[in-house]
């Protein structure tokens, strides 16, 4: 692998490491369940060591994502983040992927996942929304 990792994997990277979060899985667990070590966990988050096509495959399993979970506003050509597909322009904003991250954010996610009626779901999720519009100056 050359010195420097190319931006798209260290971008899929994060998004391995941030859904692994997410789901609360450790490196090891997830490493576990791919048969590898715990260091090629890390190795893969970092963008050390890219991800074959059948090893993302096989994370999207474990995950519970679609494949597309980890190039969805990846780097383009020009290191600039591609647009998310569904998303007009206007509702592109900056995106901190580190907040996501913190301990509340995780636990609020992780909450909102055990929740298995899908209005009751899609209500709260409106309200945090609202809510969220109203400190940011947006509806």
């Amino acid at each position: 692998m050359a010195e420097n990792p190319h931006p798209v994997d260290i971008y899929v990277g994060s998004r391995v490491r941030l859904c692994r979060t997410l789901k609360g899985l450790s490196q090891q667990k997830l490493a576990q369940a791919l048969g590898l070590t715990f260091q090629q966990v890390q190795k893969y988050e970092r963008g050390a060591n890219r991800i074959g096509a059948s090893r993302l495959f096989e994370l999207s399993r474990i995950l519970d994502v679609p494949p597309s979970f980890f190039f969805d506003g990846a780097p383009g050509g020009d290191g600039e983040p591609s647009a998310a597909p569904g998303l007009s322009e206007g509702d592109q904003t900056p995106f901190d992927s580190e907040r996501l991250f913190r301990r509340e954010i995780l636990e609020f996610v992780r909450a909102y996942d055990k929740i298995s009626d899908p209005a009751v779901r899609k209500r709260l999720f409106e309200l945090v929304k609202a809510i969220g519009g109203q400190y940011s100056g947006k509806d």
